[in-house]
């Protein structure tokens, strides 16, 4: 097992930046999972890790090893990548065999290595078999066993997931957690799927335009994002984001003037530093919103109504908003209730809201005095 560590590094293709300035550390024995939009620069950065692509500034370590000019044979890493990229004549115990049959390890090394990761993955009935016989998910397996046998320091998974269908992703993601629990070896994942994020990491990495936004745990993330970016990234559905102005702050508490209605809705939030009239952004996530209340309260209408069974989304427009605001209530008895056209009073609890400066930072939030420990 092996640390890994990014120190100002950066990836250009002649004028064209990708990465500016990463600086990172995954730890030994770590799940870190880098996520993103599409072109935020994730599957770059995992390729630079790999050696697949060349670092034009800053320093790459691994184990401690500096490996800037390493070439990826010999970093020490295994990646499995988004396609599957089996040889359709060989048999599984072949396909798994093979690099190691290159590097000319003995017969019955291979044969242990083979079966210990077959085992592992639940596949060593299947050795015999070639992929054109396999599922999608048992296909990955053997990508992944592939880089199992090599026995590597650090993996790297690019988007593994992404052509499985819905119901394999998630068996697939548990697959992934057991696998990472029986090798405890570091681990890094790209994905663009936020909840493969949640459920699989032990810390997350956020990358926008190149640059890292915030790294942490993913309750962290969720409960205390840094910045809009953020917020609005991880949590799905995502959050509310309404603008407005400051129109009061106390101690442990703020009061904001929302555009296009006027209402004033209090937050829990530390307000030093802010002044009066300062353009905000109030966030609020959908499962936070209920219905009814003594105060911050917004009047809407219901546009829609949609029943995934144990939950209920209402999504209700409201003044100055481009898109309607989504509510998340308890299934059944929220989908019964609701019906399209129907008046709402939806409820924002001054702890669970967020605001963020001009800037797009968040500013800190506070406990209600009877959450407090």
């Amino acid at each position: 097992m092996a640390d890994v560590r990014l120190t100002g590094v950066e990836k250009a293709y002649g004028d064209i930046r990708i990465l500016h300035g990463i600086d990172l550390e995954i730890r030994d024995g770590e799940f870190m999972v880098f996520v993103g939009p599409s072109g935020c620069g994730k599957s770059t950065l995992l390729r630079s890790i790999a050696g697949l692509e060349e670092i034009t500034g800053g320093e790459l370590t691994i184990g401690g090893r500096v490996v800037n000019d390493v070439p990826p044979s010999e970093r020490g890493i295994a990646m499995v990548f988004q396609s599957y990229a089996l040889y359709p004549h060989m048999n599984l115990y072949d396909n798994m065999a093979f690099g190691l049959k290159l590097a000319k390890v003995p017969k019955a090394e291979i044969e242990t290595a083979v079966r210990d990761a077959a085992k592992i993955l639940h596949i060593e009935h299947l050795l015999d078999r070639k992929p054109k016989d396999l599922s999608g998910g048992q296909r990955q397996r053997v990508a992944i066993g592939r880089a199992i046998v090599r026995k590597p320091n650090v993996f790297l998974f690019d988007e593994p997931l992404s052509n499985l269908d819905a119901a394999l992703r998630v068996r697939m993601r548990y697959e992934f957690a057991k696998l990472h629990e029986d090798l405890k070896t570091t681990m890094i994942y790209v994905t663009h799927d936020q909840v493969e994020a949640m459920t699989l990491a032990d810390r997350i990495v956020v990358l926008s335009a190149g640059k890292v936004e915030q790294v942490g745990s993913p309750l962290e993330l969720y409960e205390h994002p840094r910045n809009l970016f953020v917020a609005g990234f991880i949590g799905s559905p995502k959050m509310n984001f309404i603008e407005g102005e400051l129109a009061a702050i106390e101690a442990g508490l703020v009061d904001v003037k929302l555009a296009g209605s006027g209402v004033v809705l209090h937050a829990r939030v530390d307000g030093s530093g802010a002044r009066l009239g300062d353009k905000v952004t109030l966030g609020v996530r959908p499962e936070h919103i209920r219905q009814g209340g003594a105060d911050n309260l917004l009047q809407s209408t219901v546009a829609f109504v949609e029943s995934l069974g144990g939950i209920t989304f209402a999504y209700c427009p409201y003044p100055g908003l481009e898109e309607p605001l989504t509510c998340q209530f308890e299934g059944r008895n929220g989908c019964d209730r609701l019906r399209s056209g129907q008046a709402l009073d939806l409820y924002l609890p001054a702890e669970a809201l967020y605001v963020f400066d001009a800037n797009g930072l968040a500013l800190r939030r506070l406990a209600a005095p009877e959450l407090q420990a």
